[in-house]
């Protein structure tokens, strides 16, 4: 939302709003997409496990940094996908164009978990 004085500087109230803001869309990011739920799952199961392989912080980084990337990208999508089903599921190439970018977005990144987490662990196992 945009400050209604311009380039205000933000008080503490202000950032508590944001904050709940924020806490909203997870709720409901995690009530209404299946998806972002399995995810979540699955970087609280791999942190841990993230945490305990990775030998020092930059392959803490690399294994756990991708992981909140695909959360935000399914963030981003689902968000992508609400505001095209709020005006109608009727069919629309550019609106189907904008869910497949969105989703391909969050497969790209799956890609880069993997990719992260095969280069730094393979090589431990050979």
């Amino acid at each position: 939302m945009a400050d209604k004085t311009g380039h205000a500087l933000r008080g503490p109230m202000q950032v508590l709003k944001a904050l709940r803001w924020s806490w909203q869309g997870l709720c409901a990011a995690w009530w209404n997409e299946s998806a972002f739920r399995l995810e979540v799952c699955l970087f609280a199961i791999l942190t841990p496990l993230a945490l305990w392989l990775g030998h020092d912080a930059v392959e803490r980084i690399l294994l756990i940094g991708p992981m909140l990337m695909v959360l935000s990208a399914e963030l981003l999508n689902s968000a992508i996908e609400a505001v095209i089903d709020r005006y109608g599921n009727e069919f629309h190439e550019m609106a189907g164009r904008a869910k497949d970018m969105g989703s391909a977005a969050t497969f790209v990144l799956m890609g880069l978990v993997a990719l992260c987490w095969g280069l730094i662990l393979v090589p431990r196992l050979m």
